[in-house]
């Protein structure tokens, strides 16, 4: 009996012994081998819990279709240039051609020179002004071009303000033909255009042969003076 009792007695201590044994051994399995490298993961029988209310997900904010205000200090939004429609036509004092009538004055000769005054009045009831040279060509009695278009002097142009009435001229000059020997025509007409305008103005030529080709045959024009003549 006393045999018996003392085997129970150590058999006891030594199954206590192998049961902590073995525990510490599944605590060390669990944690890690010995040489320090993570176990491969353990499936555990069961189901998931479900999130708990503490736990959102993150999402996007809403748009906001109202756009925020510039902060004070920073720049304005850039606004629209004004184009050239938006700001106001500038008001031309220029003559026009309706505005205008046009004559021949007498005839200044000089050295084998015929000097003509192309004087331009302003029939309007406005002030208005003429600058620089006149265009200038002259006709046959169908209306041909004789000769080629005149040539301009070197001149300096000048703006000249005509009130209702009053009047500007340019010189048209050329060699006498029957001195030059310039192969000559008799004009029906002169056309005149005031200066930067396109529609010409008629004048009846009275004044004789016009050189129209060979030597000495060019025809020159002078720039707008105040008044009818020189």
């Amino acid at each position: 009996m006393w045999t018996d009792m003392a085997k129970t007695s150590q058999g006891v201590p030594r199954a206590a012994r192998l049961a902590g044994a073995v525990a510490v051994l599944g605590l060390l399995t669990a944690c890690g081998g010995g040489d320090g490298t993570a176990s491969p993961p353990q499936k555990v029988a069961g189901t998931a819990a479900p999130a708990t209310e503490g736990r959102t997900t993150a999402s996007a904010a809403p748009a906001d279709p109202t756009p925020s205000p510039v902060p004070s200090g920073s720049a304005a939004p850039p606004t629209t240039s004004p184009t050239a429609e938006d700001s106001p036509t500038a008001v031309s004092t220029r003559c026009h051609t309706s505005e205008l009538r046009a004559s021949v004055g007498r005839n200044d000769p000089g050295a084998g020179q015929w000097n003509f005054p192309v004087v331009l009045t302003n029939a309007s009831d406005r002030t208005c002004t003429v600058r620089g040279y006149p265009g200038a060509a002259f006709l046959d009695a169908s209306g041909k071009q004789l000769g080629p278009d005149p040539r301009r002097s070197a001149d300096t142009p000048v703006t000249v303000t005509l009130a209702p009435g009053k009047s500007a001229w340019a010189g048209l000059s050329f060699s006498n033909p029957e001195v030059s020997g310039a192969r000559a025509a008799t004009p029906k007409s002169l056309l005149v255009t005031p200066p930067d305008e396109r529609d010409p103005l008629k004048v009846a030529w009275t004044a004789g042969r016009v050189p129209v080709s060979g030597n000495a045959s060019s025809v020159f024009l002078t720039v707008f003076a105040a008044g009818t003549a020189p």
